[in-house]
């Protein structure tokens, strides 16, 4: 029996590690583009945009409901004070020592534009220091960290209401809330600063995690064509979704708590599910070793390296077709990835791997 129940928890992290890994491709990949929202002016361009980002769109949700699968059994295993204690440091401390990091090269960037005769900073130095960490902390990919850590927090203190439904219902009705916002824009739109937003889906991968063999029982009784079908759909409607978000003027028609974006990412996670476990990306990529590193080294090179290879190149996205841009959101995507990924492979080798975490 507790053979049995090994092979079990084997084939839980196979898929964990899998979704991981896609999930950060995803991630990096919406990450990675350069065209500013709404530059296109008819149908089929926008449908072609629109499509090209949507894909991946299921990325971020996905990401918190398998961090849902995984604290389930932590829960039970440690106390709230052993399990903060550990998420600390495998976490807590690579993503402070990155975002230092960040900063640092942020304000170096900085100085050589001070010592090339723009003098303002030095007069404004506070002011803009204070902005530098509002916006790293909430208006990049670091805000992940913060959101993350605080939606556990909650159902630590909820701890004892935890598989009850009505405890999930009220934290779906939340996050409905901020998708509400995106047409009354009751308060900033951005998917980083919902940070009660994302509880809900924290919470739903615990509870599908109790039920997981029920919910494996009926994905390996719903056939690939009918889930295919079903994502497609979604995927479509989240498209939709996105125009008629567009034509409203939202500076935000992409957001991930769109409700049909929200459909869409159960949609292909139930897809990611029934596929399971796939031993070449697990060989090859090592998710569970890189994934972290490659969340908090990518930004970095994205926001401060990245331009250092485009803008002498003079790019005019406004003037070239919709697929010449996608093809630029391909390359720049493939460069930062493969970079993020072998640097965090390479880490992980040296005594410094504790600033990749796990």
């Amino acid at each position: 029996m507790q053979e049995e129940n090994t092979q079990v928890e084997k084939k839980n992290f196979d898929f964990v590690d899998t979704i991981r890994c896609i999930s950060m491709i995803g991630i990096v990949f919406e990450h990675s583009a350069a065209v500013p929202t709404n530059i296109y002016h008819n149908f089929y361009e926008t449908f072609v945009e629109t499509s090209v980002i949507q894909f991946f769109k299921f990325s971020t949700i996905a990401f918190f409901l398998i961090g849902g699968f995984l604290i389930n059994h932590k829960f039970q295993e440690y106390t709230p004070g052993q399990y903060l204690k550990n998420r600390f440091k495998s976490t807590v401390r690579p993503w402070l020592f990155w975002i230092c990091v960040f900063i640092l090269f942020t304000l170096i960037d900085q100085y050589v534009i001070y010592f090339k005769g723009d003098h303002k900073l030095v007069n404004h130095f506070s002011e803009y220091f204070g902005a530098l960490i509002i916006r790293v902390l909430f208006f990049t990919s670091y805000w992940f960290i913060l959101n993350f850590l605080f939606c556990i927090s909650i159902l630590l203190i909820f701890k004892k209401h935890l598989y009850n439904i009505w405890f999930g219902v009220f934290w779906g009705c939340v996050s409905l809330l901020y998708s509400a916002n995106l047409y009354f824009n009751w308060t900033v739109t951005t998917h980083s600063t919902a940070l009660l937003g994302f509880v809900f889906y924290l919470w739903l991968g615990v509870y599908m995690n109790k039920f997981f063999d029920q919910i494996m029982e009926f994905l390996r009784n719903t056939s690939w064509a009918k889930m295919i079908f079903v994502a497609l759909v979604l995927f479509l409607l989240s498209d939709l979704e996105s125009f008629y978000l567009i034509k409203l003027g939202s500076h935000d028609a992409y957001n991930t708590l769109r409700v049909s974006n929200i459909l869409y990412s159960l949609g292909m996670f139930g897809i990611l599910l029934k596929m399971g476990g796939v031993p070449s990306i697990q060989k090859r990529f090592q998710p569970r070793d890189t994934t972290f590193g490659i969340h908090l080294i990518h930004f970095l090179l994205i926001d401060r390296f990245l331009p250092l290879i485009f803008q002498p190149l003079r790019l005019n996205f406004l003037h070239y077709s919709v697929w010449t841009n996608s093809a630029i959101h391909i390359l720049r995507f493939l460069v930062i990835y493969t970079a993020s990924f072998f640097i965090a492979k390479l880490i992980t080798t040296s005594r410094a791997k504790w600033i990749v975490g796990r």
